[in-house]
């Protein structure tokens, strides 16, 4: 497994640095298909911020934590990439032991929303990412796997790009394009 280190603001020692490796290098008996990860430091407000994200063949699982010692915060951080991993690995097992994939998603259309008061114009930030051949279903784990509100993701049935989404009432969204 190749792991890249990234620091913002804070250097990290090397004797830190071993013992990080240490513990990503386990992660392997949990997932056996890890490409490459990559560690984020970062210090700010009085508190340490490490983010673990792995690539582990196409999957990507992200942990987060912030800590007053850079230590405590990586350590809960891979607590929170396990727990994802081990998430993924049921999905998986879970998904095998399936007999059909006649799996329906009921995605209701979501209805016109008022625009929020902008605080800052202009974009803020940007990130370029390759967009690979998906189900909805797995766009959806991807996304809760990641944590975030919205995925962007290419549907394997259709080609087209698409976006998942979570819905307030706990549901989620699919936007299609329309031709």
């Amino acid at each position: 497994m190749d792991i890249r280190f990234v620091t913002r603001g804070v250097e990290v020692q090397d004797d830190l640095k071993g013992y990080m490796e240490n513990k990503m290098s386990k992660l392997e008996k949990f997932f056996n298909k890890i490409l490459d990860s990559q560690i984020v430091t970062s210090f700010g407000r009085g508190l340490y911020t490490v983010e673990v994200t792995t690539d582990a063949n196409g999957v990507i699982m992200r942990g987060q934590e912030s800590a007053s010692d850079m230590r405590k915060a990586f350590d809960q951080a891979l607590k929170n990439l396990e727990r994802q991993i081990k998430r993924h690995n049921a999905y998986l097992k879970d998904r095998a032991q399936l007999k059909t994939h006649d799996i329906s998603f009921d995605l209701p259309i979501s209805e016109p929303q008022e625009k929020a008061p902008e605080a800052e114009k202009g974009i803020v930030k940007m990130k370029r990412f390759p967009l690979r051949p998906m189900t909805a279903e797995e766009a959806t784990m991807q996304m809760d796997l990641l944590g975030h509100e919205f995925f962007l993701f290419k549907n394997a049935d259709s080609g087209a790009v698409n976006a998942v989404y979570k819905r307030k009432n706990g549901g989620y969204g699919l936007l299609e394009p329309m031709e």
